[in-house]
């Protein structure tokens, strides 16, 4: 995911630009600088480059409908190398507004220069919620996306360049998202990742496995271990939603597909470009190609033996963490009776 956008300038050429940032507040490095300092270094670029599902799916989005994108002014949100930017300088913009904090911005600047984009595209460095573009934009792209779509709260920033730059009839890019949730066999993986910690070389190190169960993992699930039925628990439509909508309780209910046993809960998303032409669509879904997204992998505490219709239903809550509002905060209930069990419980976990 290419990241947004942290520091205002007064002028809008990032190398000519004044950083408003004062002595006292550089002297204090919080979680959120941390964050937007990572996303300087290439590895982080080169990996979501590479992950041909993101990056092309964003392309063909862009480029199969120039017939949207001639003559316009596009808005990135958290351009990061400006991948984006430049595809849509290549589908006939008129105007690219490319912003970021990250100093991955600067190379962004000299990528676009050697392209011979930078009659096309602006550079900003800062913070959305705080640049001053020079006019309103028809069009914003952005790869908002984080692990279990919503981690890193990135959206709340697409969100408010949607209220205050967009022009009325203007476009998202994507503008569609749904969350999915499913159960699977994980036996030797959480063996190695939960139970590991029940014999250390002999010692007992059972604290951690307590810290290890609140940790979702993010991790790729091969397709034949999902043994339920997936479930659609949030769908998102940009064009309407709120950021008070990124707080939210909803119902799941899965069924057996086979008779197995279910180590961990599941979650994948996927996302569409539904003002395409032809609308454009992937997914993170573990039966479909790799992405870095990967899944998220929530464990339960209970070993669960599911037969073909049995039920697993229950709530899924998320919010952001209350002390860092780019870590997630989801607790899940579940009731589940089957053939051979009846179990009723409520995990708590931080995506982090």
């Amino acid at each position: 995911m290419e990241k947004t956008v942290e520091s205002t300038k007064d002028n809008n050429e990032v190398n000519n630009s004044q950083d408003d940032t004062t002595a006292e507040e550089k002297k204090e490095m919080t979680s959120s600088d941390y964050y937007w300092n990572s996303y300087a270094h290439f590895a982080i670029h080169e990996e979501m480059l590479k992950d041909s599902v993101r990056t092309l799916s964003y392309r063909k989005a862009i480029l199969e409908n120039t017939h949207l994108f001639t003559g316009k002014v596009v808005l990135d949100v958290g351009c990061g190398t400006g991948i984006l930017s430049m595809f849509a300088a290549q589908a006939g913009a008129a105007k690219v507004f490319a912003v970021d904090s990250s100093d991955i911005i600067d190379q962004a600047q000299q990528i676009i220069k050697d392209n011979k984009l930078d009659g096309v595209i602006t550079c900003f460095k800062g913070m959305m919620e705080k640049i001053e573009l020079p006019e309103k934009v028809d069009i914003i792209i952005s790869e908002w996306m984080g692990y279990f779509l919503l981690y890193e709260t990135m959206l709340p920033t697409v969100l408010d360049a949607r209220d205050k730059w967009m022009k009325e009839g203007g476009m998202l890019f994507p503008d569609k998202a749904n969350i999915y949730v499913a159960a699977i066999e994980d036996a030797d993986y959480k063996n190695d990742k939960i139970d590991y910690w029940n014999n250390v070389y002999g010692f007992n190190f059972s604290c951690i496995k307590e810290i290890a169960y609140k940790e979702p993992l993010v991790d790729t699930v091969e397709g034949n271990a999902v043994a339920t039925t997936p479930c659609k628990i949030l769908s998102l439509d940009l064009n309407t939603i709120t950021k008070e909508d990124l707080t939210f309780t909803t119902k799941f209910e899965i069924f057996g597909q086979r008779n197995d046993y279910v180590h961990a809960l599941i979650a994948w998303f996927d996302i569409t470009f539904s003002t395409c032409h032809k609308p454009v669509y992937f997914t993170t879904s573990p039966s479909s190609k790799y992405t870095h997204w990967k899944q998220t992998v929530f464990y339960l505490q209970d070993t669960l033996s599911i037969c073909v219709g049995d039920r697993i239903h229950g709530s899924l809550s998320c919010k952001p963490n209350g002390n860092n509002p780019r870590d997630l905060d989801i607790s899940i209930s579940y009731a589940f009776k089957g053939k051979y069990q009846d179990i009723e419980k409520e995990h708590h976990y931080v995506l982090r």
